[in-house]
């Protein structure tokens, strides 16, 4: 969370250079920053200026889409914001600690509610938590309400180490007082932002509303509100329906990096940013654009050439082959939309029949050597290098 609403409020800073920076963009293949795209006509992700009523709610897509919609709901964009009584890290029967520095954090449950306390220093605080961000696989971060402004925790759970301990970038070794110890204030700006990207809906006709959003990214975070779709089909107005909601499917290469990256960086996002080496690491859409292969017009090089965001992450490195293969073993091919990645096996073509190798040391396993994993510190979890590359050794 902190780290995309750090970015958000350094590209909010900038956005004046708006211009300057779409000029830019013209040049490196018309990549833009998100505070640019958000100001165009037409639906993108995190757009603030829909209308509530606009929104209809994933039951009504279930309708006509059930097969994708029962398929969503396991993934972890579907599951990365939930109320903190509802999050599965923070099951009733568990109780979280965490000490550092002559105090001591915990998370229990409290009836309906859970509860963040911290004691040191001769005093203690309990606040009851509102959100949990995060699915919790790889880990999950809270927030609490207090006067009308969200806190962050200084603690967050890691599933690899099943425990607490600081949130990143939010240790603090001496804190002053208890209240600089519990947490940290959330500006407008950036809890807009946190909201946008882990819940739907959260920011209509322009209005912040925490208490409306929908827990996860939904169907209407990314295809838009569904009202004038749903009203054009039950009058049957086909032609209509299709142009009152988008199909991020039809979208051009770049576009369709770029609206992944609405949430996960685009190559302006970070570079506004300012962000380099590790800090950079995690923004796919930034490290796939910065790839030597990428060129801006290959529907075989986007986000969703791997990645079918109607179903949970493929984390087998083996299951990635085919989508590499179909570049490495068809060099000079026309480019063309490739269906998202499914569990099939690999087939591995044939010339005159022996096996074609596309790899001098390997015959499986691309993104092992090529996507390398880096453990990015304070996260306790290894992530994926979009960087596609002969590796170095280093990110």
């Amino acid at each position: 969370m902190h780290c995309q609403a750090r970015r958000a409020i350094l590209v909010a800073a900038v956005v004046g250079a708006a211009a300057a920076v779409a000029q830019q963009a013209m040049l490196v293949g018309g990549q833009l920053a998100t505070a640019d795209r958000v100001q165009g006509s037409g639906w993108w992700p995190t757009k603030p200026s829909t209308q509530r009523r606009d929104y209809i709610g994933t039951a009504t897509c279930a309708q006509c889409h059930a097969r994708h919609a029962e398929t969503q709901r396991a993934t972890a964009m579907a599951r990365t914001a939930t109320r903190a009584a509802n999050s599965e890290v923070l099951r009733p029967d568990r109780t979280l600690t965490f000490s550092h520095g002559g105090y001591r954090y915990e998370i229990a449950a409290n009836g309906n509610e859970r509860i963040y306390s911290v004691a040191g220093a001769g005093a203690r605080s309990s606040v009851a938590l509102t959100w949990a961000f995060g699915e919790g696989k790889v880990g999950q971060s809270f927030l609490f309400e207090r006067d009308g402004t969200f806190h962050e925790v200084r603690v967050s759970y890691y599933d690899s180490v099943h425990a607490l301990d600081f949130t990143p970038s939010r240790a603090i070794d001496a804190p002053r007082t208890l209240d600089e110890a519990m947490s940290r204030p959330v500006g407008q700006a950036e809890i807009r932002r946190c909201f946008a990207c882990h819940t739907t809906a959260p920011i209509a006709d322009g209005v912040f509303d925490a208490s409306s959003a929908t827990p996860g990214v939904t169907c209407e975070a990314c295809h838009g509100p569904g009202r004038r779709h749903v009203d054009a089909i039950k009058l049957r107005r086909m032609d209509e329906a299709r142009t009152a909601i988008l199909n991020p499917a039809r979208l051009d290469p770049i576009d369709s990096v770029d609206f992944c990256g609405a949430c996960h960086a685009t190559f302006w996002d970070v570079k506004l940013a300012d962000e380099r080496g590790i800090a950079a690491l995690r923004s796919q859409p930034y490290r796939l654009q910065s790839s030597r292969c990428w060129n801006g017009g290959d529907a075989r090089l986007t986000c969703i050439a791997c990645h079918n965001p109607h179903v949970a992450l493929v984390r087998d490195a083996a299951a990635y082959d085919a989508r590499c293969l179909n570049c490495h073993l068809a060099r000079g091919a026309e480019p063309k939309r490739e269906p998202a990645l499914s569990e099939r096996p690999v087939t591995r073509p044939r010339v005159e029949g022996r096996s074609v190798r596309a790899c001098r040391v390997a015959d499986a396993r691309c993104t092992s050597c090529h996507m390398p994993k880096y453990d990015v510190p304070g996260m306790h979890h290894e992530f994926t290098d979009h960087l596609i590359r002969i590796n170095r050794g280093r990110p």
